[in-house]
């Protein structure tokens, strides 16, 4: 018996072998000359897209550079033709001057507001630091005396940078007594474009930079700018992982970088604005879709290379090797569970200990608090107490009832401090109504007159002549004012003349300042901290602020801290105004 061997078997696997060879070529020709093309006009057309929205950011910018300028322009005529500041000037007398200039500053929001006298001197400032200043040799002043229209100038600052400023000439009766400078804030600008990855620089009609992202590049030309070495500019971090793009003509180049230039005219004073993009945004997205093109091509040729390796033993060693990372990876998971049910156990100990301390921590700071404010209404029933005894040892029965009335009302506040203490824990349950503040600062003085007259404290109070109406709740905004005043009357205990100054302002808050001449404050971050005080012991408990601020936040506002440049602490109470009232303080 003879057995006959078809030659055509032995072709079969080398014609198929072949076959899937080419069909592994094919697919790499065919996935480079994708990718090629693919990379080609992607990147134009995303490039032609970041294009345009950098061009589309610049006309923002300078849209908004514009609207600054054109605000601040027209501040210099309203001011020098204001009566209150014309007087000051002929009269001599800037006692008033420098508060009407802050009053206007935050309506305004300049920089800042300054008026000088005739020899150039600073009289009246929103920064009282300035008060005496000479102006006299700048050339803002000597221009603003020559010409009768709003002048404008580019001063350069010491620190570095600039100062943008208009002028105006203050005349009464034709003649020239001083002149307005409004300082326009044009760094909140750069603030702002320095959060994109672009670098932004504003120059002058001169081709110096006066504004710019990079703060070393003020002051020079561009050339110059682009040529200096700054590792941590912004347009370096964005160029450090910029490739060649050899598809893509560069608009300017940053220490041998190619980025995107893109320039603008800006219409004032012969002002331009340029940007520079990298293309790192355009080479992202092109890799995202070249990564899309890569993953199927890969599959495609995995599935390719599996019809080519399809051996037994590899895939005996694969299923070996994964086997192997199984059973450790089951090892390490096993080790795991078993570190995360202790991990579980001791976070139970632990919420249970948190939950016994948290309940005493708040049965000890509710007594510590109900006996803190209702210290303040206890001592002045005392003082009254004590003058009705000696009124009516006098025989003067009708002023000694008025004492007692006062007596009532105080009792009648301390239960409602109580109810308003208690409420503090379950928020949001008693109504708001409208209060005036002023009326409030008022009565929290009232409440603690026995002790500022005792102290002799000097009370200086800036109110609004119209009415500061905000939803709240009367009580506790007293409660607020009065822990104010008596932290800023413990505060001046050491000082020879003890002075306090209430400054109440409307704008889109309502904001009451409470300054002191005191020590100022040392630790700024633990201040609103529950029992912080220092105090000695006895004196306090450390609540009063950490309440004061509750109130405030329940009722949509803040309550800060800060150490003023002069000496002394600043309490600035800050609620939402009523809608209307900021209406009629405006008119």
């Amino acid at each position: 018996m003879s057995l006959i061997v078809d030659p055509s078997s032995d072709e079969r696997p080398r014609t198929t072998s072949w076959r899937l060879r080419a069909v592994f070529v094919g697919l790499l020709v065919l996935a480079v000359a994708t990718i090629s093309v693919t990379n080609r006009l992607l990147t134009e057309r995303f490039t032609e897209n970041t294009r345009n929205r950098a061009e589309l950011r610049l006309t923002l910018y300078s849209g908004n550079l514009i609207s600054e300028l054109k605000r601040n322009s027209i501040v210099p005529q309203l001011l020098s033709r204001d009566p209150a500041l014309i007087g000051a000037l002929n009269s001599g007398d800037f006692s008033q001057s420098t508060q009407r200039l802050i009053s206007f500053v935050e309506e305004i929001g300049a920089a800042s507001l300054i008026l000088l006298d005739a020899s150039g001197r600073t009289v009246a400032a929103t920064d009282r630091a300035r008060l005496g200043e000479p102006h006299r040799e700048h050339s803002y002043f000597i221009e603003a005396l020559r010409s009768p229209n709003t002048i404008f100038a580019t001063v350069p600052r010491e620190s570095g940078g600039y100062r943008f400023v208009y002028a105006r000439r203050v005349t009464s009766q034709s003649e020239t007594i001083g002149v307005i400078v409004v300082e326009v804030d044009l760094a909140k600008f750069e603030r702002a474009w320095a959060g994109i990855s672009d670098a932004v620089l504003v120059t002058n009609s001169e081709g110096t930079i006066v504004l710019a992202t990079e703060p070393r590049w003020r002051g020079l030309m561009e050339e110059e700018a682009l040529g200096r070495e700054s590792a941590d500019s912004a347009i370096e971090r964005a160029i450090r992982a910029t490739q060649n793009w050899t598809s893509l003509p560069p608009d300017a180049y940053v220490q041998g970088e190619a980025v995107m230039r893109k320039e603008m005219r800006v219409p004032f004073r012969g002002w331009k604005m340029a940007s520079f993009t990298t293309y790192a945004s355009v080479r992202e997205r092109v890799n995202g879709v070249l990564a899309l093109e890569i993953m199927a091509f890969a599959i495609l040729l995995s599935l390719v290379f599996y019809l080519l390796s399809r051996k037994s033993a590899l895939r005996m060693a694969l299923f070996q090797r994964e086997s192997a990372e199984l059973r450790q990876l089951n090892v390490r998971l096993q080790r795991e569970i078993a570190e995360r049910e202790k991990m579980q156990g001791a976070l139970k100990t632990a919420e249970q200990s948190l939950a016994q301390s948290s309940k005493l921590a708040a049965l000890g700071e509710m007594s510590a608090a109900v006996s803190h404010e209702l210290n303040q209404p206890l001592a002045a029933m005392k003082t009254y107490l004590a003058g009705s005894r000696l009124l009516l040892q006098r025989n003067r029965p009708d002023e000694a009832l008025s004492s007692f009335h006062r007596i009532d009302d105080l009792i009648e506040r301390m239960g409602a401090i109580t109810k308003q203490l208690k409420s503090y824990a379950r928020k949001g349950q008693d109504e708001l109504s409208p209060i005036n503040m002023g009326d409030a600062l008022t009565s929290a003085l009232s409440m603690m007159e026995p002790q500022l007259k005792r102290r002799h404290v000097k009370i200086d109070r800036v109110l609004p002549k119209w009415p500061v109406m905000v939803m709240g709740d009367r009580v506790r905004i007293e409660q607020v004012m009065v822990n104010l005043i008596r932290n800023a009357l413990d505060a001046t205990k050491l000082v020879q003349e003890p002075e306090i100054e209430l400054m109440l302002t409307a704008g889109e808050t309502a904001t009451l300042s409470v300054r002191d001449n005191g020590p100022g404050i040392e630790d700024l971050d633990a201040l609103f901290e529950p029992f912080y005080t220092t105090k000695q012991p006895g004196e306090g408990v450390g609540l009063g602020l950490a309440i004061s601020s509750g109130i405030v936040n329940d009722l949509g506002g803040r309550l800060t801290a800060r150490n003023a440049m002069a000496g002394g602490a600043v309490f600035e109470m800050q609620l939402p105004i009523l809608e209307g009232s900021s209406s009629e303080a405006a008119e």
